[in-house]
């Protein structure tokens, strides 16, 4: 699927892989909305983006809160009457390096929740409307190993738990919504971007948050062949 004239929303698209893949569906041609929840930090992101090349527009919207994720879809719909692309890209980690399950708070849980997927959920249930109306919508979940217990088993990584948790289930919400959309246009997918030096990491990562966009980008802009249900990392298919 080409990006070009295609409207796009990332999520905490103001650093990180979030800006990235705005600037890369942006260099694709997309008309790309900066999702951000301080609205001067996301001003500034579609700024620097335009500055670039890209059609960029600044859009307030904080995940925990689904006054603004009704606001957005709101103007989403005004502006342009549809949207081609969700990437749900904000999430927060809260105990890097490490807390294992014993020591994990009810805060820790409850926060991490609230944003990787809470959020996802409230984000998307608002534009999932503005979706189906495209003539072929894209929703992408930006996830990560952490979540699939298999390839967690018997490591000796250090857990994060709250944050293994939420994208556990951020990964079955992923399956949940495309068996939802199976019959419809929209395709919904989750991804790992690899080990990216982002804040969530304390900036511990080996891939730049460039070349952790990628495969986010892939799935954004998948043509009518492309999968649906799934989860990618770089080596291909995660088993759930």
């Amino acid at each position: 699927m080409d990006a070009k004239g295609k409207i796009a929303l990332v999520t905490g698209a103001t650093k990180g892989i979030g800006y990235e893949t705005a600037r890369a569906l942006g260099a694709l041609g997309a008309t790309v909305l900066v999702g951000a929840r301080d609205a001067e930090r996301g001003a500034a992101a579609a700024a620097a983006l335009r500055e670039r090349g890209a059609d960029a527009r600044a859009l307030r919207l904080d995940v925990t809160d689904p006054a603004t994720a009704e606001a957005a879809a709101h103007l989403v719909q005004e502006r342009h009457g549809h949207l081609d692309i969700l990437v749900n890209n904000a999430g927060i980690n809260i105990e890097w390096p490490a807390r294992q399950p014993s020591e994990a708070t009810l805060h820790d849980l409850r926060t991490t929740m609230e944003t990787n997927v809470f959020g996802v959920s409230t984000v998307t249930n608002a534009l999932l409307p503005l979706l189906r109306a495209a003539a072929a919508g894209r929703i992408v979940n930006v996830s990560s190993e952490m979540g699939v217990p298999a390839w967690l088993s018997g490591t000796q990584m250090p857990a994060m738990t709250a944050y293994s948790l939420s994208k556990a289930a951020l990964n079955m919400l992923t399956v949940l919504y495309a068996n939802e959309l199976r019959d419809s246009s929209v395709k919904v997918n989750a991804c790992s971007p690899g080990f990216v030096v982002t804040d969530i990491n304390r900036g511990a990562g080996v891939l730049t948050a460039q070349e952790g966009a990628r495969i986010v980008v892939d799935l954004a802009t998948l043509d009518e062949d492309g999968p649906a249900g799934v989860f990618l990392n770089d080596a291909g298919p995660v088993s759930w």
